[in-house]
């Protein structure tokens, strides 16, 4: 395995939502594996997925792709907390980002919530609900989105009408981050209000890079996180619009 430097590396960063995916450990051990366990890692949808954004980046001219579920060893708690720490960084330095609409089969872009096909996601993909994406949409300089099968449908500047609509997130920061904005904790905070993560703790940990703080990982906390965060945030800022939350 190589790391490399992500102020210096140019790269592409993958977002997605997660499935049935391929970790760290599994990555690395793959071509030791019995044929029948390389095969049946080779068949689930993360593994095509690493192998379709690995392809769109080359094709992109890059000679690295990060994705979450391979490259962060989650058996090292402190690999798992300075990754988490990280993130927001990692995401920021990246030359582009792929999202991945894994629900979307249409060559285009949804221009209005669907809520018959995307019930279970206020009307549209269910990349948008998702904890973690709020900042991989805002940190990338550039965002490109992909549907299900790879078709590049549009990417961060072509569609900000129709994301500023659906996220409620301006177009300044769509377009170029949070950095220099004035904006108050609240506003920040009303944009991952309806969004979910699969643990409780995810709450607060995806939204630590858009406030510029860190703090160690404790999953077992539970809503215990999201004070932590608070505090965080009350303690390299003066905005008193954090008690709306």
């Amino acid at each position: 395995m190589v790391e490399c430097d992500d102020t210096t590396t140019r790269y592409a960063i993958l977002s997605h939502r997660w499935g049935a995916e391929v970790n760290y450990e599994e990555m690395i051990r793959l071509m030791k594996m019995e044929e029948e366990e390389r095969e049946g890692v080779k068949q689930r949808h993360g593994y095509q997925k690493i192998i379709k954004s690995c392809e769109q980046a080359m094709k992109d001219g890059y000679g690295w792709l990060w994705v979450d579920t391979c490259c962060i060893d989650k058996r090292s708690s402190a690999e798992l907390s300075e990754a988490i720490n990280s993130m927001y960084r990692w995401y920021q330095n990246a030359q582009v980002c792929y999202a991945y609409l894994n629900d979307v089969g249409e060559s285009t872009f949804p221009s209005r919530a669907n809520n018959k096909k995307f019930a279970e996601s206020n009307g549209w993909p269910e990349w948008f609900v998702r904890g973690w994406t709020l900042q991989e949409l805002i940190a990338p300089k550039e965002v490109k989105f992909f549907n299900k099968d790879w078709v590049h449908i549009g990417n961060k500047r072509q569609l900000e009408p129709t994301l500023e609509r659906t996220t409620r997130i301006p177009r300044g920061v769509l377009r170029s981050g949070l950095a220099g904005k004035r904006l108050s904790v609240a506003q920040i905070m009303s944009w991952a209000a309806e969004r979910r993560t699969t643990r409780v703790e995810d709450r607060a940990y995806s939204l630590m890079g858009l406030f510029g703080v860190n703090m160690p990982m404790l999953y077992g906390e539970g809503k215990k996180a999201f004070q932590r965060l608070q505090l965080e945030i009350i303690r390299i800022s003066s905005d008193q619009s954090i008690f709306a939350w």
